[in-house]
């Protein structure tokens, strides 16, 4: 059913909250599973989603940490670092590795107030697959 699952990490508690959804998900159907994250480009004017992610090295650092916990649960994983503005590389990296499913964390952005800012649901918008958002 989910033979490809891509999942989006940044530094925040939700990210790693979602991690516990994605083993039980790779280990039941036996996934290949994606771990991407987003050095975040901004452009003259803007302000970042997470400031925190616009270093290379943070986020390299933040990609190597994560992989080591899904080998520690015995899941291979491959990930994927790049550039850009993060709901639009995510899809992009979705679309890429032919992803069944992206499971994201959500930092509460989907109320009323922060949806149109939320990164999860601009990937909610554009993603090429579902998505399961964890709260």
């Amino acid at each position: 059913m989910f033979k490809t699952v891509l999942f989006p990490v940044d530094l925040s508690r939700e990210a790693r909250e979602a991690a516990d959804k994605v083993i039980n998900i790779v280990k039941t159907y036996q996934s290949r599973l994606v771990l991407v994250s987003v050095v975040e480009v901004v452009s003259e004017g803007q302000e970042p989603f997470h400031p925190e992610m616009t270093s290379s090295e943070t986020v390299t650092q933040l990609l190597e940490e994560a992989k080591s916990i899904f080998t520690q649960q015995g899941i291979e994983v491959e990930t994927v670092q790049r550039e850009g503005h993060p709901a639009f590389t995510i899809c992009d990296v979705a679309d890429d590795i032919e992803a069944d499913l992206i499971v994201i964390g959500s930092r509460g952005g989907l109320t009323e107030e922060g949806a149109t800012d939320s990164v999860s649901n601009r990937i909610i918008n554009l993603s090429p697959c579902p998505i399961l958002v964890v709260p």
